[in-house]
Protein backbone atom coordinates (compact mmCIF):
# COMPACT_ATOMS: atom_id res chain seq x y z
CA UNK A 1 0.00 0.00 0.00
CA UNK A 2 1.18 3.65 -0.69
CA UNK A 3 2.15 5.91 2.01
CA UNK A 4 -0.64 8.54 2.72
CA UNK A 5 1.63 10.19 5.06
CA UNK A 6 5.49 10.63 5.05
CA UNK A 7 8.13 12.30 6.78
CA UNK A 8 11.55 13.18 5.55
CA UNK A 9 14.18 13.80 8.27
CA UNK A 10 12.09 15.95 9.66
CA UNK A 11 13.40 18.49 12.87
CA UNK A 12 12.11 21.25 14.87
CA UNK A 13 15.20 23.57 16.47
CA UNK A 14 14.04 25.78 18.61
CA UNK A 15 16.40 28.26 20.80
CA UNK A 16 19.43 26.13 19.62
CA UNK A 17 17.59 22.73 20.94
CA UNK A 18 16.88 19.84 19.08
CA UNK A 19 13.08 19.02 19.49
CA UNK A 20 13.18 16.31 17.29
CA UNK A 21 15.91 15.52 15.00
CA UNK A 22 15.85 13.58 11.40
CA UNK A 23 12.60 11.93 11.80
CA UNK A 24 11.01 9.63 9.48
CA UNK A 25 7.61 8.51 9.61
CA UNK A 26 5.59 6.35 6.96
CA UNK A 27 1.70 6.13 7.49
CA UNK A 28 0.26 3.88 4.68
CA UNK A 29 -3.40 4.14 3.39
CA UNK A 30 -5.95 2.33 5.34
CA UNK A 31 -3.98 1.34 8.35
CA UNK A 32 -3.82 2.67 11.74
CA UNK A 33 -0.84 4.13 13.13
CA UNK A 34 0.19 4.22 16.33
CA UNK A 35 2.87 7.04 17.57
CA UNK A 36 4.52 6.14 20.70
CA UNK A 37 6.51 7.91 23.14
CA UNK A 38 7.23 9.24 26.66
CA UNK A 39 6.22 12.41 27.55
CA UNK A 40 8.38 14.78 26.10
CA UNK A 41 9.74 12.69 23.67
CA UNK A 42 8.38 14.92 20.56
CA UNK A 43 5.48 13.70 19.46
CA UNK A 44 3.06 16.57 19.58
CA UNK A 45 5.94 18.58 17.78
CA UNK A 46 6.09 15.83 14.74
CA UNK A 47 2.65 16.05 14.55
CA UNK A 48 1.90 19.92 14.44
CA UNK A 49 4.55 19.62 11.74
CA UNK A 50 2.49 17.31 10.29
CA UNK A 51 -0.42 19.42 10.04
CA UNK A 52 1.19 22.70 9.44
CA UNK A 53 0.74 24.48 12.35
CA UNK A 54 4.49 24.46 13.11
CA UNK A 55 6.98 24.74 10.26
CA UNK A 56 9.93 22.10 10.19
CA UNK A 57 13.68 23.80 11.26
CA UNK A 58 14.46 21.33 8.23
CA UNK A 59 13.36 17.94 6.55
CA UNK A 60 9.93 17.90 4.91
CA UNK A 61 6.44 16.36 5.02
CA UNK A 62 4.43 14.38 1.81
CA UNK A 63 1.10 14.28 2.50
CA UNK A 64 -0.74 12.32 -0.25
CA UNK A 65 2.29 12.66 -2.45
CA UNK A 66 2.35 15.87 -2.35
CA UNK A 67 4.99 18.13 -0.63
CA UNK A 68 3.14 20.04 2.26
CA UNK A 69 3.56 23.96 2.15
CA UNK A 70 2.37 26.98 3.79
CA UNK A 71 -0.30 27.30 0.35
CA UNK A 72 -1.30 23.06 0.78
CA UNK A 73 -4.96 23.81 1.43
CA UNK A 74 -6.45 21.23 -0.44
CA UNK A 75 -4.52 18.45 1.17
CA UNK A 76 -4.94 19.85 4.29
CA UNK A 77 -9.01 19.88 3.55
CA UNK A 78 -8.58 16.13 3.37
CA UNK A 79 -7.50 15.65 7.12
CA UNK A 80 -8.74 15.29 10.35
CA UNK A 81 -6.98 16.60 13.19
CA UNK A 82 -7.13 17.35 17.20
CA UNK A 83 -3.94 18.43 18.33
CA UNK A 84 -3.76 18.16 22.27
CA UNK A 85 -6.71 19.48 23.80
CA UNK A 86 -9.62 20.79 21.90
CA UNK A 87 -10.67 24.14 22.17
CA UNK A 88 -14.09 25.44 21.72
CA UNK A 89 -16.23 28.51 21.68
CA UNK A 90 -17.75 27.60 25.43
CA UNK A 91 -20.63 30.12 25.17
CA UNK A 92 -21.70 28.00 21.93
CA UNK A 93 -24.07 24.64 21.96
CA UNK A 94 -22.06 21.25 20.79
CA UNK A 95 -24.18 21.06 17.47
CA UNK A 96 -22.93 25.22 17.04
CA UNK A 97 -19.62 24.66 17.64
CA UNK A 98 -19.63 21.33 14.81
CA UNK A 99 -21.93 23.65 12.33
CA UNK A 100 -19.21 26.93 12.39
CA UNK A 101 -16.46 23.84 11.82
CA UNK A 102 -18.98 22.94 8.34
CA UNK A 103 -18.77 26.33 7.39
CA UNK A 104 -14.81 26.93 7.65
CA UNK A 105 -14.59 23.75 6.12
CA UNK A 106 -16.84 24.50 3.18
CA UNK A 107 -18.89 21.21 4.26
CA UNK A 108 -22.61 21.08 3.64
CA UNK A 109 -23.77 17.24 3.92
CA UNK A 110 -26.76 17.10 5.89
CA UNK A 111 -27.36 15.03 9.10
CA UNK A 112 -23.40 15.52 9.43
CA UNK A 113 -23.34 17.09 12.71
CA UNK A 114 -26.25 15.13 14.16
CA UNK A 115 -24.64 11.72 13.01
CA UNK A 116 -20.98 12.85 14.18
CA UNK A 117 -22.50 13.47 17.50
CA UNK A 118 -24.52 10.62 18.06
CA UNK A 119 -21.32 8.02 16.69
CA UNK A 120 -19.47 9.99 19.81
CA UNK A 121 -22.39 9.76 22.59
CA UNK A 122 -23.19 13.24 22.46
CA UNK A 123 -26.89 13.29 20.82
CA UNK A 124 -28.19 13.99 24.46
CA UNK A 125 -26.10 17.15 25.12
CA UNK A 126 -25.80 18.56 21.81
CA UNK A 127 -27.93 21.84 22.46
CA UNK A 128 -26.02 22.32 25.68
CA UNK A 129 -23.36 24.89 25.88
CA UNK A 130 -19.74 23.74 25.44
CA UNK A 131 -18.77 25.23 28.89
CA UNK A 132 -21.16 22.45 30.80
CA UNK A 133 -19.34 19.55 29.34
CA UNK A 134 -17.16 17.49 31.20
CA UNK A 135 -13.44 16.92 29.76
CA UNK A 136 -14.47 14.08 28.50
CA UNK A 137 -17.08 15.26 27.27
CA UNK A 138 -15.09 17.83 25.46
CA UNK A 139 -12.47 15.45 24.02
CA UNK A 140 -15.45 13.33 22.39
CA UNK A 141 -16.76 16.33 20.93
CA UNK A 142 -13.47 17.25 19.67
CA UNK A 143 -13.30 13.58 17.55
CA UNK A 144 -16.54 14.32 16.44
CA UNK A 145 -15.35 17.72 14.85
CA UNK A 146 -12.10 16.01 13.53
CA UNK A 147 -14.36 13.05 11.91
CA UNK A 148 -16.96 14.89 10.73
CA UNK A 149 -16.15 16.01 7.37
CA UNK A 150 -15.21 12.76 6.41
CA UNK A 151 -11.70 12.98 6.19
CA UNK A 152 -9.33 10.56 4.55
CA UNK A 153 -6.69 10.64 7.39
CA UNK A 154 -7.36 11.14 10.45
CA UNK A 155 -4.28 13.01 12.92
CA UNK A 156 -4.83 12.73 16.55
CA UNK A 157 -2.93 13.19 19.53
CA UNK A 158 -3.85 11.48 22.61
CA UNK A 159 -7.34 10.95 21.54
CA UNK A 160 -8.96 9.13 24.79
CA UNK A 161 -7.10 11.46 27.16
CA UNK A 162 -10.15 12.73 29.97
CA UNK A 163 -12.06 9.36 29.04
CA UNK A 164 -12.80 6.60 31.67
CA UNK A 165 -12.72 3.19 30.81
CA UNK A 166 -15.78 2.92 28.72
CA UNK A 167 -15.78 5.51 26.42
CA UNK A 168 -12.13 4.42 25.94
CA UNK A 169 -13.29 1.27 24.87
CA UNK A 170 -16.14 3.39 22.77
CA UNK A 171 -13.45 5.76 21.02
CA UNK A 172 -11.40 2.34 20.13
CA UNK A 173 -14.36 0.28 18.38
CA UNK A 174 -15.07 4.20 16.67
CA UNK A 175 -11.53 3.80 15.33
CA UNK A 176 -11.75 0.59 14.42
CA UNK A 177 -15.13 0.90 12.48
CA UNK A 178 -13.99 3.98 10.88
CA UNK A 179 -10.71 2.47 9.56
CA UNK A 180 -12.44 -0.52 8.10
CA UNK A 181 -15.71 0.45 6.58
CA UNK A 182 -14.79 3.80 5.75
CA UNK A 183 -11.47 3.44 4.75
CA UNK A 184 -10.30 6.18 6.92
CA UNK A 185 -6.28 6.27 7.91
CA UNK A 186 -6.09 7.28 11.38
CA UNK A 187 -2.21 8.01 13.43
CA UNK A 188 -2.65 8.64 17.19
CA UNK A 189 -0.34 9.58 19.61
CA UNK A 190 -0.76 7.71 23.17
CA UNK A 191 1.16 6.65 26.33
CA UNK A 192 -1.58 4.41 26.70
CA UNK A 193 0.06 1.12 25.53
CA UNK A 194 -2.59 -1.26 25.66
CA UNK A 195 -5.23 0.52 23.46
CA UNK A 196 -2.62 1.20 20.80
CA UNK A 197 -1.71 -2.57 21.12
CA UNK A 198 -5.26 -3.70 20.70
CA UNK A 199 -5.91 -1.52 17.69
CA UNK A 200 -2.68 -0.18 15.78
CA UNK A 201 -1.63 -1.86 12.94
CA UNK A 202 1.87 -0.19 12.76
CA UNK A 203 3.63 1.64 15.71
CA UNK A 204 6.51 3.86 15.59
CA UNK A 205 8.33 4.68 18.81
CA UNK A 206 10.03 7.89 19.09
CA UNK A 207 12.51 8.96 22.23
CA UNK A 208 14.48 12.09 23.00
CA UNK A 209 13.19 13.26 19.91
CA UNK A 210 14.48 10.56 17.80
CA UNK A 211 13.02 8.05 16.38
CA UNK A 212 13.75 4.17 17.66
CA UNK A 213 11.47 2.46 15.38
CA UNK A 214 8.89 1.52 12.93
CA UNK A 215 7.21 -1.69 12.98
CA UNK A 216 4.30 -3.44 12.31
CA UNK A 217 2.59 -5.49 15.21
CA UNK A 218 2.56 -8.39 13.31
CA UNK A 219 6.32 -8.20 12.94
CA UNK A 220 5.96 -7.64 16.64
CA UNK A 221 4.06 -11.24 17.72
CA UNK A 222 6.28 -12.68 15.07
CA UNK A 223 9.65 -11.42 16.17
CA UNK A 224 9.13 -10.80 19.74
CA UNK A 225 11.50 -12.92 21.65
CA UNK A 226 9.82 -15.64 23.78
CA UNK A 227 11.46 -16.31 26.96
CA UNK A 228 11.11 -18.28 30.80
CA UNK A 229 9.94 -16.33 33.51
CA UNK A 230 11.46 -18.09 36.34
CA UNK A 231 10.24 -16.98 40.51
CA UNK A 232 12.65 -18.33 42.75
CA UNK A 233 13.71 -18.44 46.79
CA UNK A 234 17.30 -17.02 45.86
CA UNK A 235 18.31 -15.96 42.27
CA UNK A 236 21.89 -15.70 42.99
CA UNK A 237 21.95 -19.47 43.51
CA UNK A 238 19.25 -19.96 40.95
CA UNK A 239 21.64 -17.34 38.32
CA UNK A 240 24.46 -19.73 39.53
CA UNK A 241 22.99 -22.90 38.57
CA UNK A 242 22.08 -21.62 35.05
CA UNK A 243 25.01 -20.54 34.01
CA UNK A 244 27.43 -23.30 35.68
CA UNK A 245 25.23 -26.31 35.42
CA UNK A 246 23.34 -25.56 32.66
CA UNK A 247 25.56 -23.59 30.26
CA UNK A 248 23.27 -20.56 29.73
CA UNK A 249 24.45 -17.19 28.77
CA UNK A 250 21.40 -15.24 27.84
CA UNK A 251 19.18 -14.76 31.30
CA UNK A 252 18.41 -11.69 33.13
CA UNK A 253 17.93 -11.03 36.65
CA UNK A 254 14.91 -8.62 37.48
CA UNK A 255 15.63 -9.05 41.30
CA UNK A 256 16.08 -11.12 44.23
CA UNK A 257 13.16 -13.48 43.47
CA UNK A 258 13.00 -13.10 39.54
CA UNK A 259 14.67 -13.95 36.51
CA UNK A 260 13.96 -14.19 32.91
CA UNK A 261 16.03 -16.70 30.32
CA UNK A 262 15.99 -15.34 26.53
CA UNK A 263 17.80 -19.00 25.65
CA UNK A 264 16.95 -20.70 22.28
CA UNK A 265 16.42 -24.42 22.98
CA UNK A 266 15.71 -24.85 26.28
CA UNK A 267 12.27 -25.46 28.04
CA UNK A 268 10.74 -25.12 31.28
CA UNK A 269 11.40 -28.92 32.54
CA UNK A 270 14.77 -28.98 31.96
CA UNK A 271 15.51 -25.37 34.01
CA UNK A 272 13.28 -27.25 36.71
CA UNK A 273 15.41 -30.42 37.27
CA UNK A 274 18.43 -28.81 37.00
CA UNK A 275 17.32 -26.13 40.19
CA UNK A 276 15.79 -29.26 41.79
CA UNK A 277 18.79 -30.96 41.76
CA UNK A 278 20.66 -28.59 43.51
CA UNK A 279 18.25 -27.91 45.54
CA UNK A 280 17.29 -24.48 44.65
CA UNK A 281 13.73 -23.52 45.79
CA UNK A 282 11.46 -23.21 42.27
CA UNK A 283 8.20 -21.12 43.30
CA UNK A 284 6.93 -20.69 39.74
CA UNK A 285 8.40 -21.71 36.19
CA UNK A 286 6.64 -20.69 32.56
CA UNK A 287 7.12 -19.72 29.29
CA UNK A 288 6.04 -15.99 27.76
CA UNK A 289 6.22 -13.91 25.31
CA UNK A 290 7.24 -10.30 25.12
CA UNK A 291 3.71 -7.96 24.59
CA UNK A 292 4.35 -4.23 23.09
CA UNK A 293 4.62 -2.84 26.73
CA UNK A 294 7.87 -4.83 26.67
CA UNK A 295 9.19 -4.01 23.12
CA UNK A 296 8.46 -0.34 24.11
CA UNK A 297 10.65 -0.24 27.01
CA UNK A 298 13.31 -2.06 25.59
CA UNK A 299 13.29 0.80 22.72
CA UNK A 300 13.14 3.54 25.17
CA UNK A 301 15.25 2.26 28.74
CA UNK A 302 18.49 1.63 27.00
CA UNK A 303 18.00 -1.72 25.66
CA UNK A 304 19.22 -3.37 22.96
CA UNK A 305 17.47 -1.90 19.66
CA UNK A 306 15.62 -5.66 17.78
Amino acid sequence: MPDILQTNRLTKTIDGRDLVKNVNIHVKKGEIYGFLGPNGAGKTTVMKMITNLWKPTAGEVLLFGKRLTHSSYEELKRMGIMIEFPSFYEHMSGTDNLQLHCEYMGYYTPGSVENALEMLGLSDAAKKPVKSYSLGMKQRLGIARSILCKPELLVLDEPTNGLDPAGIKQIRELFRMLCTEYGITIMISSHMLSEVESIADTIGVIHQGTMRKEISMRDISERNTAYIELAVGDSGKAAYILADQLGLEHFKVLDGRQIRIYEAGIDTNEIARALAVQGAEIRAIGAKAENLEDYFLKLTEGGARP
